[in-house]
């Protein structure tokens, strides 16, 4: 399932590494390191609360494209 991110953009606009991202939305520093990678795709609970640290729609960070 192609789906593609934009969270590393989105965390170096805010100034904060991957430690602190996992801080922020309650998961480890590996986690956010592979979805990064697209090695793992988030729950849509998980990515909520990465679009709210950002301000963003889920839609903005995430992005799924057919094959």
């Amino acid at each position: 399932m192609p789906l593609y991110n934009h969270l590393k953009e989105y965390r170096a606009k805010i100034g904060v590494n991957q430690q602190e991202m996992g801080k922020l939305v309650e998961v480890s520093r590996q986690t956010i390191s592979q979805i990064e990678r697209g090695d793992y795709s988030p729950s849509v609970t998980l990515a909520l609360k990465i679009a709210k640290v950002f301000g963003a729609k889920v839609e903005d960070i995430f992005e799924y494209e057919e094959e």
